[in-house]
């Protein structure tokens, strides 16, 4: 007799219901903390999703000190297997914490969430294949690494647990990110404009949203195109090399720029600029994605010992380590969206929603027809789309369909994403 407390007993259970309560967790690479959203989740007859609704929102700050060893496994010259083991179990604990905030935020009880889908933190993506030996020969291996146990996790709150959510597109050949591009579609699709969902938390990441009409027309045009139009990719750094630039300018004092109010008071090099987007990366034709490893601390230690070299000021490199990353996000725009698709606006979430001189910067950059904005003018948190993403991958998960676009990630094939952990 199958019983909730067995995979397929669960499965049926959740398939059954047309209302689902489901808990997003996420961490992303600005290292600042974890976003824990509730959802609510309604399908049709055909179980389809028909909507996704916002229960609650939650955000628990990480501490110097775990922020700190989060840091130096990111690093190759300061990552300690002994470290990666206990930061793995160790941040277990904060998921499910934040977790058991968001629930008792939301006047809600552990047994009415139908489970938790835990994207864990990135500290290593590898989308770039390396030779490595395999029982048949050398054979092209690429990867990534989010640590956090679902076991723990489940074992902390009694609730079941989806994680380890990119492993199956990569796989099945893909780049395991982005992610997010179903959520958006739900929650900021347009019939009629052509949007962009750009997310700037460490790295930037842009999902191309067209309207039905420039959907049909240029689907069968460009190679990302997925069948509803749909396409996405990492568009480089994001808040990374500003992050790390003001801590270490701030003596640790600042772990960003608030505002982005150095910024402002800064002058831009333009020459610095342009010398950093001949980075090969940006030429590199979508899909494709990247991570702290291109650009973490060693990167943007670089870029302020190159931008002082050049005379800057402290808030000149702020100035034009924030134009970096608004260059780098128009500029994927000019080359990969807007020859095939007609945008109207660009929706700004994460981290980087509340730098106005990053806003404002990536609006100089752009056609002054596309007006740049936040999600949250649309009644999302900046802070809460990517946790809402997963927690729909998760639903889709115990759905049994896949929660990833092939045309996204370049996948040969969709996947189901996620390890389920039972509770017992």
């Amino acid at each position: 007799m199958e019983t909730k407390n067995s995979k397929s007993g669960l499965i049926a259970a959740y398939r059954s219901k047309t209302e689902h309560t489901v808990l997003g967790i996420m961490s992303g690479t600005s290292l600042d903390g974890v976003d824990a959203v509730l959802v609510t989740i309604k399908t049709t007859a055909a179980a389809e999703v028909e909507s996704v609704r916002l229960m609650k929102h939650s955000y628990l700050p990480y501490t110097d000190d775990v922020r700190g060893e989060i840091a130096r496994l990111c690093t190759v010259s300061s990552a300690k297997i002994d470290d990666l083991v206990y930061t793995h179990f160790g941040l277990s604990e904060w998921y499910a914490a934040a977790a058991l905030l968001v629930i008792a935020e939301a006047g809600l009880r552990a047994d009415q969430v139908d489970v938790i889908s835990m994207h864990g933190q990135t500290v290593w993506h590898a989308p770039v294949p390396r030779n490595f030996p395999s029982p048949s020969g050398t054979v092209p291996v690429k990867g990534t690494l989010q640590l956090g146990s679902g076991p723990v996790v489940q074992e902390r709150t009694g609730i079941p647990v989806i994680s380890d959510l990119r492993s199956a597109d990569m796989a099945a050949g893909g780049e395991g990110a982005p992610l997010a591009p179903y959520i958006d579609h739900l929650l900021f699709g347009s019939p009629d404009e052509g949007r962009i969902v750009q997310n700037i938390g460490g790295i930037g990441n842009a999902t191309i949203l067209p309207s039905r009409i420039t959907a049909s027309r240029n689907s069968s045009e460009f190679p990302s195109f997925s069948r509803t139009g749909i396409f996405a990719f990492d568009t480089g750094p994001g808040n990374m090399i500003i992050d790390a630039i003001v801590g270490i300018g701030s003596k640790g004092t600042l772990r960003y720029d608030p505002e982005g109010s150095i910024a402002a008071r800064g002058i831009v090099s333009e020459e610095i600029v342009e010398e950093y987007m001949q980075d090969a990366y940006f030429k590199r034709t979508p899909p494709k994605s990247t991570g702290r490893e291109i650009y973490g601390v060693e990167f943007a230690q670089q870029f302020m010992q190159r931008s002082e070299a050049k005379g800057l000021s402290y808030e000149d490199v702020i100035a034009t380590a924030t134009a970096f990353t608004a260059e780098t996000i128009a500029r994927a725009y000019h080359d990969f969206v807007l020859p095939h698709v007609s945008i109207a606006k660009v929706l700004v979430c994460g981290g980087g929603a509340l730098n106005a001189s990053l806003l404002k910067m990536i609006q100089e950059r752009l056609p002054e027809e596309i007006t740049v904005t936040t999600a949250n003018t649309f009644g999302i948190p900046d802070q809460a789309r990517e946790a809402m993403a997963f927690a729909v991958i998760g639903h889709e998960s115990l759905m049994g369909r896949p929660g990833s676009l092939p045309a996204v990630t370049g996948a040969r094939t969709a996947a189901v994403l996620g390890v389920l952990t039972l509770t017992k």
